[in-house]
């Protein structure tokens, strides 16, 4: 009897659902849904870098996926699905009540962002980032060495301080506090108590501090030192994590009949998107896995003995188990990288959708006035990637950061921005662009460099995501400027292909997931290979990108 396993991959803006074979990875079916309040705006000033995501966009999407995707497979499929497990955004944490429910699901906080789960790339917690730092300086126990040695405002106790200081409400209610890849396993298994949840080994080790050589959690003394208001959370939060690989339970009866499968489907453990995403990539140690969208997540695993007792400086995180079992994980990443061409297409975009309108008026109608917009702009990157691949790198002269969302890694600083310099009266978008994917390109290099630096081993890289499969411009860029060759996963869903990785797990199918990954996954679409005169020139143009990366960062900001 064949058996099938359920990927779920939650994302910035949406949420998709495949169903997979769990002994051959054939994907059978995928479904994708937009969170709907997220896509209208809502809970979000991005002025102040507030990003907030209602839990019933979560929930909602959760059975739209399901039920959708199951919908196009044959009916015994449902009835032999034996395992589901979650990715989701990181750090991405919200307070509850002694349920473990999100305080936004309370009547009196649905409206309320605070009470909301806070994305991952929510910085309104810079203030509380560099507080925790100076104090794990300070501490005996230097509680962020396993994070790189920088705490960051994306992260979990910088949010929490955020939203304890800022919200007085929230802050009388709150009971605890859950990560939504933990979240949604426990809504699944019924979990009616915050005690009950099971702890995510990847989110809570990268991002809340957690860890065996100190006991688990920071101490209650430094964290009522960062901030009095987190008295008591310490105790009532978790002391053990789990790696995604272990069942948290099965589906409740409620949850069973609402998704169309039966009360035997075990559950899987959470994780954040990028790390099972390395796992639907097939990561192996001495490989570096990016996860190439809006950001980037960059991620290893690394042996006992390859890592020994040293911290790697600078970078996200190094979490035993937190990728592959039996293995550290490592992360890594950029703040933005996808985000950076958006931001270029929106300039471009001002005249289209402002200028263009009304200089047509009445000629045609409103619809067919949005419909030639929209077909503009869809087409403003694909004209740029076009002319800017025409331009030799000998006459790349122009020279950009990719900070325009701060900088995650190397060494985390959220309050730096995007510089571009080289402008002439010559200078065109085509130009500005190109500057713009060797920034991105640069900053890659940086990870890399930073990894090999600190006795990491990196021979090959594997880029996942839409990028990577539909950007050719980009990933030679990239590899040319890292002298490293790049394969490219043959699924834009590497992460929910992960995902049902730990599903097949968990459900007993595989008995570790090294096993699963053998089985299960999707081989490449492409290789990229250096190219030895772009690499010859990206040498010397990195330097300056490094110069103008020192200027901005210590003159500017």
């Amino acid at each position: 009897m064949t058996k099938y396993v359920i990927g779920l991959d939650y994302g910035s803006d949406s949420a998709r659902a495949l169903v997979v074979n769990a002994t051959t990875g054939e994907i059978l079916a995928t479904s994708v849904q937009y969170y709907p309040r997220w896509k209208q705006g809502l809970y979000c000033n991005p002025k102040a870098n507030q990003w907030r995501q209602h839990p019933k966009d979560y929930l909602e999407v959760l059975e739209g996926t399901v039920k959708d995707a199951l919908s196009q497979c044959p009916q015994e499929v449902a009835k032999n699905v034996v395992g589901i497990a979650f990715d989701t955004t990181g750090s991405t944490p919200a307070f509850t009540d002694e349920t473990g429910t999100p305080l936004a699901m309370l009547p009196e906080f649905e409206d309320n962002p605070n009470a909301m789960f806070v994305l991952w790339k929510d910085h309104t917690a810079v203030k509380e980032a560099e507080e925790i730092n100076l104090a794990c300086a300070k501490s005996e126990i230097n509680y962020a060495k396993y994070e790189g040695g920088i705490y960051s405002a994306e992260w979990f106790w910088a949010k929490a301080m955020h939203i304890l200081r800022e919200d007085s409400k929230v802050a009388q209610k709150a009971y605890s506090i859950v990560e939504y890849c933990e979240w949604l396993p426990a809504v699944l298994t019924g979990v009616n108590k915050s005690k009950d949840i099971v702890r995510s080994r990847c989110a809570c080790g990268h991002k809340a501090m957690w860890h065996k050589e100190w006991g688990g959690l920071p101490s209650e003394d430094f964290l009522v030192s960062l901030e009095p208001k987190l008295a008591g959370f310490r105790a009532r939060l978790f002391e053990e994590t789990e790696t995604a690989d272990k069942p948290v339970g099965h589906l409740c009866k409620e949850w069973a009949e609402r998704l169309g499968l039966n009360e035997d489907v075990v559950v899987a453990g959470g994780a954040y998107d990028c790390h099972m995403g390395a796992v639907g990539a097939g990561v192996t140690p001495h490989t570096l896995v990016r996860v190439i969208g809006t950001s980037t997540c960059d991620v290893m695993v690394a042996s006992y003995d390859e890592i020994g007792t040293k911290c790697i400086k600078g970078i996200c995180g190094q979490v035993d188990g937190s990728v592959i079992p039996g293995m550290v994980g490592l992360e890594a990443g950029q703040s933005s990288f996808g985000d950076v061409y958006a931001m270029f297409r929106r300039i471009l975009e001002f005249p289209v959708r402002e200028i263009l309108p009304q200089t047509i008026g009445d000629k045609l109608s409103k619809e067919e006035i949005d419909n030639i917009v929209e077909k503009t702009c869809d087409k403003i990157i694909v004209k740029l990637t076009e002319e800017a691949e025409k331009i030799p790198v000998s006459e790349s002269t122009m020279i950009a950061t990719d900070w325009i969302n701060g900088r995650r890694t190397p060494d985390a600083n959220q309050l730096l921005k995007g510089t571009i310099a080289g402008f002439t009266l010559g200078s065109n978008a085509p130009q500005v662009f190109r500057a713009l994917v060797e920034a991105t390109a640069y900053g890659t290099k940086a990870i890399v460099d930073r990894f090999e630096n600190e006795g990491i081993v990196i021979d090959k890289v594997i880029g996942i995501g839409g990028i990577a499969l539909k950007s050719p411009f980009v990933m030679q860029t990239m590899c040319d400027v890292i002298n490293k060759p790049i394969k490219v996963c043959n699924t834009d869903q590497a992460c929910a292909l992960g995902a049902a990785m730990f599903a097949a797990t968990a459900a007993g199918i595989y008995e570790k997931v090294e096993d699963a990954i053998e089985n299960m996954n999707s081989g490449f679409s492409k290789e990229y290979i250096p190219q030895p005169e772009n690499v010859k020139a990206y040498e010397d143009i990195y330097k300056k990108y490094l110069k103008l990366g020192q200027f901005t960062e210590k003159e500017l900001f």
